[in-house]
C-alpha cells in the first residue's frame, strides 16, 4: 500500500452543466501521452462516483506529489464563459463530502487539499494567495472547506 499524505481535489476545467465522465477524462489524458486517467475518483454532475485509477497505482494529477496522493476530480470548474468558478452541484458537494469521509477513514493521516494549494508562495509571506495560484483548480478553498472531514 502507498503512503498517502494528500487527498487532492481537482476540477476538470470544463464549462458548468456540461456532462463528462471518467471515460472522457481517460481519453483526454491518453491524448496527452499518459497511460490513462490520472485521477483516482471522478464526481459526476449528478453526484455519481466513477473510479479512475486504482488507489494503489500512482496518479498523474499534481506534479511532484503523485507518489503520495489520491486524486479526486469533479466535473466542472469553469463558468459558461470559460472563467474559473466553483460549479459543483449540490449533488456533487454531497458526494464529494461522503467520498472524502471514506478516504479519510482509509488514509487518516492524509491532508485534504485543492490542486491550487500546491502553488509556490512566491512572495514568502506564508500564504498562497490567488495571484500566486499555478491554477485556480478546484475553484474553491478545499483546504478550509474540508478541514474537519
Amino acid at each position: 500500500m502507498r503512503d498517502i499524505k494528500y487527498i487532492v481535489i481537482h476540477a476538470t476545467a470544463t464549462k458548468e452543466g456540461k456532462h463528462f465522465d471518467s471515460e472522457d477524462i481517460d481519453n483526454w489524458h491518453k491524448e496527452k501521452g499518459w497511460s490513462g486517467i490520472g485521477y483516482h475518483y471522478v464526481v459526476l454532475l449528478d453526484g455519481m462516483l466513477e473510479k479512475g485509477r486504482k488507489d494503489d497505482k500512482i496518479g498523474a494529477h499534481v506534479k511532484g506529489f503523485n507518489k503520495n496522493s489520491i486524486g479526486v476530480v469533479y466535473i466542472g470548474g469553469l463558468d459558461k464563459n470559460g472563467k474559473p468558478k466553483d460549479t459543483r452541484t449540490e449533488l456533487q458537494k454531497e458526494a464529494l463530502r461522503e467520498l472524502l469521509k471514506r478516504l479519510k477513514w482509509i488514509y487518516p493521516k492524509a491532508e485534504i487539499l485543492g490542486h491550487r494549494d500546491f502553488s509556490k508562495d512566491k512572495n514568502g509571506n506564508g500564504i498562497i494567495e490567488p495571484s500566486e495560484y499555478m491554477k485556480h483548480c478546484p475553484c474553491f478553498d478545499a483546504k478550509t472547506e474540508y478541514k474537519n472531514v
